[in-house]
């Protein structure tokens, strides 16, 4: 693959997945970043916080808590204070989410089928250590170049 192919690939993956997602937003009348919420919540039980989805999904703080306190008022999820520290405010699916989560799992299968249709099991274990490298990569790029892709000022020990 051609390098520029590279972003081209990486985003059109995401866009079949945030289409697929998307029929289930409007089935059940959520915006796009209250089904993204609802999703990670699903997938990522452990990291819990608005904080924790803002970070992963890349999404802006702002969104997600207009889009947290949307799915409160829509009775899908809850808040809970962290019981270990009592400044962190964890986030829980509510039951009435159910049969979105169901949904999305779903979608996420289904997803997972189209993109690897063609990969042999041994293909698709060499892809998730080599997007794990990637990912660690990019996470170490972005830290080293701030909010706003302004490079971050320090020692410089160790930058060319």
């Amino acid at each position: 693959m051609v390098r520029q192919e590279l972003i081209y690939a990486l985003r059109s993956t995401m866009k079949v997945y945030e289409t697929m997602l998307k029929e289930v937003c409007e089935k059940y009348e959520l915006t796009p970043i209250e089904g993204n919420i609802i999703s990670f919540l699903f997938n990522h039980p452990t990291k819990n916080s608005a904080s924790d989805i803002a970070e992963y999904r890349m999404l802006s703080k702002g969104n997600v808590s207009i889009g947290v306190e949307s799915l409160i008022k829509k009775n899908l999820i809850e808040r809970k204070l962290d019981r270990k520290d009592r400044r962190k405010v964890n986030l829980f699916l509510k039951k009435e989410c159910a049969p979105i989560t169901k949904e999305i799992e779903i979608v996420r299968t289904k997803f997972f089928d189209k993109i690897f249709s063609d990969f042999s099991a041994q293909e698709r274990e060499e892809y998730f250590r080599l997007s794990e490298r990637i990912l660690q990569n990019a996470k170490s790029a972005y830290a080293e170049q701030g909010e706003g892709g302004k490079q971050r000022t320090g020692s410089g020990l160790g930058h060319v």
